[in-house]
């Protein structure tokens, strides 16, 4: 399975950007996806999760109300729709696949789970 993750760029706060992942080679009929992302000296953190043939989103606090993902099972795409975008949301974000399937936080949240992963995609968010 490819990841390829696009959409990134430099923004300003207050301002929304869509990112888009999308997936190739054996796609799985189950599993899970997600989206990290790895801020400036952190380390890669989570951000949003959920099956690929479910609809149970896991969110980070940091962007409830925020951010939202949708899917294109026919298009093998995954979305991450952010808005009210905030300095501190300044990362590389990376998609993510996981062949297993779950319905718990501390799995989708854990960068061990997902076997996949994409090439990340710059997000600049100037204030």
């Amino acid at each position: 399975v490819q990841l390829q993750a696009s959409g990134g760029g430099l923004v300003q706060a207050g301002d929304s950007l869509k990112l888009s992942c999308a997936l190739s080679g054996r796609i799985f009929s189950s599993g899970s996806v997600a989206w990290f992302r790895q801020r400036p000296g952190k380390e890669r953190e989570f951000v949003i999760g959920v099956l690929w043939t479910g609809d149970n989103t896991q969110y980070a606090d940091s962007v409830k109300g925020r951010f939202t993902l949708s899917k294109d099972n026919a298009q093998k795409t995954v979305y991450l729709q952010m808005s009210s975008l905030k300095p501190e949301d300044t990362a590389v974000y990376y998609c993510a696949a996981a062949v297993p399937k779950t319905s718990y936080y501390r799995d989708y949240a854990s960068v061990g789970f997902y076997k996949y992963w994409g090439h990340g995609t710059q997000v600049t968010v100037s204030s």
